[in-house]
C-alpha cells in the first residue's frame, strides 16, 4: 500500500487549468504559431502599454536586488487614485493571489465559503486548499443570486465571494443590488467583491465600491492588472479593505510577491488613462462584432459586461468539447466551460478585429 501525503481536500483538489498556450496548440496540430489566434483567457489584445513597457525597461538595471517588500511607490499610486490610505492595501501577485490570501487568513478547515454556481473557478480552489467547506449558490439567469446567497449564509460561515463583472459568464449586478447583501451580511463575514473586470464597465454602470469599504469593515474589494491593463504576463493585483483585513492578509502574503519589473509597469499603467480608454472601446466594437454574429447564427449567449462572451454551440453535452476541437485544429483557441458546468458552452474572449473575424469564420465552418 502506496502512502499518501497531505490531507484528503488537498488531494481532492483538481488543478487549475488555463487557457491553452499557442506553442502547445501549434505542436498538438501542426499549426503555424503566428497564425494561430488565442481567445481563450480574457487578455487584453492590444498587449501591455508602451508607459509600462518603458517602467519595466528603467527597472530592468536594478534587478540583482529583491523588490520593495512592501511596494511602497505602487501602493502610492493606488492610494492617489482610489484615495485610500497605503494601509488599506493589500498587493498580490494577480488579484488571484488576494483570493487565495483571504481563505488562507479568514478560514479554517470545516468552515463554510459561500459563493455562486458559475463563479471564478478559483473560488472551490481557494476553498479547498484550506479545508473549506463550500456552499455553492445556485445561480439566477447565469448569475448570483445575492438574496439566495445571503440567506444560504451560516454561522460557520467566514467569507463570500462575489465577481462583479461574473466570470466567465460575464453578468453585472447593480450597485443597489450589491448594498442591500451587503447590509444584510454578519459583520463577522469577509465579503470578497472580485471586480477583476470592471473597467470594462460602461460609464453609467460604474460605481464608487470604495466608499463600501470605507463603510463596511468587513468588505475586501479585489482588483487585478491583468485585463484592462495588459499586464497578464506580470501577475499584478491588489485588494482594498480596512486594515482589519488588510493587517491579516499581509500575515500570510509571501514576502516580495510582486517581483520589481512587475511593480514598476503597474504603476505607469494606473495612470495611462488613454490606454485604458483605448482598450474599453476596442473591447466594446469587439463585443458588437462577435454577438452580431452570434445572432446571425442564431446562438444563444450570455449577454457580457467584461471582455468575453459565453455563448453556446450544440445542445447535446459533448458539444462544447467537441466546437473547441474543431476550432484548435484551425488554430483558433477559445475556452470550453465544462467544468463550470456548461458543457454546451464556450467563453470566447474578445480579440482584435481581425482576431474576432477569424474565429467567426472558423465557427460557421465548424457548425455547418
Amino acid at each position: 500500500m502506496s502512502i499518501q501525503f497531505g490531507p484528503d481536500y488537498v488531494r481532492a483538489i483538481a488543478p487549475y487549468q488555463g487557457g491553452k498556450p499557442i506553442a502547445e496548440v501549434a505542436r498538438e496540430f501542426g499549426l503555424d504559431e503566428a497564425k494561430i489566434v488565442k481567445l481563450a483567457s480574457n487578455e487584453n489584445p492590444l498587449g501591455m502599454p508602451e508607459s509600462a513597457k518603458q517602467a519595466m525597461l528603467a527597472a530592468f538595471a536594478d534587478l540583482g536586488r529583491y523588490p520593495d517588500a512592501n511596494g511602497f511607490d505602487l501602493k502610492q499610486a493606488i492610494t492617489a487614485k482610489y484615495g485610500v490610505p497605503q494601509d488599506w492595501i493589500t498587493l498580490g501577485n494577480g488579484s488571484n493571489d488576494i483570493l487565495e490570501l483571504a481563505a488562507h487568513a479568514f478560514v479554517q478547515p470545516g468552515q463554510s465559503v459561500v459563493y455562486a454556481q458559475y463563479s471564478f473557478a478559483v473560488y472551490p480552489l481557494a476553498t479547498q486548499a484550506v479545508g473549506g467547506h463550500a456552499i455553492v449558490v445556485a445561480a439566477k439567469d447565469f448569475g448570483h443570486d445575492l438574496q439566495a446567497m445571503a440567506k444560504a449564509i451560516t454561522s460557520d460561515t467566514k467569507l463570500v465571494f462575489v465577481a462583479n463583472p461574473n466570470n466567465p459568464t460575464g453578468t453585472f449586478i447593480p450597485a443597489a443590488e450589491i448594498e442591500t447583501f451587503l447590509k444584510a451580511v454578519p459583520q463577522h463575514v469577509v465579503v470578497i467583491l472580485d471586480e477583476a473586470y470592471n473597467e470594462y464597465l460602461d460609464k453609467e454602470l460604474q460605481y464608487d465600491s470604495i466608499a463600501w469599504v470605507r463603510q463596511y469593515p468587513n468588505l475586501l474589494v479585489s482588483r487585478t492588472l491583468s485585463k484592462a491593463y495588459g499586464l497578464a504576463g506580470l501577475r499584478v493585483g491588489f485588494g482594498i479593505a480596512q486594515p482589519t483585513i488588510t493587517d491579516l492578509l499581509n500575515r500570510v502574503r509571501q514576502p516580495f510577491n510582486v517581483n520589481s519589473m512587475a511593480q514598476a509597469a503597474a504603476i505607469a499603467a494606473l495612470s495611462d488613462t488613454s490606454f485604458l480608454q483605448k482598450s474599453a472601446k476596442l473591447n466594446a466594437d469587439g463585443y458588437r462584432q462577435l454577438t452580431q454574429a452570434f445572432d446571425a447564427l442564431k446562438l444563444e449567449y450570455v449577454p457580457s459586461y467584461g471582455n468575453f462572451v459565453l455563448v453556446k454551440v450544440g445542445s447535446d453535452d459533448g458539444a462544447g468539447a467537441r466546437v473547441n476541437l474543431a476550432l484548435l485544429k484551425q488554430g483558433i483557441i477559445v475556452r470550453p466551460v465544462g467544468n463550470y458546468g456548461l458543457p454546451q458552452w464556450l467563453r470566447v474572449s474578445i480579440g482584435l478585429p481581425e482576431e474576432n473575424t477569424a474565429f467567426i469564420e472558423a465557427l460557421k465552418k465548424v457548425l455547418s
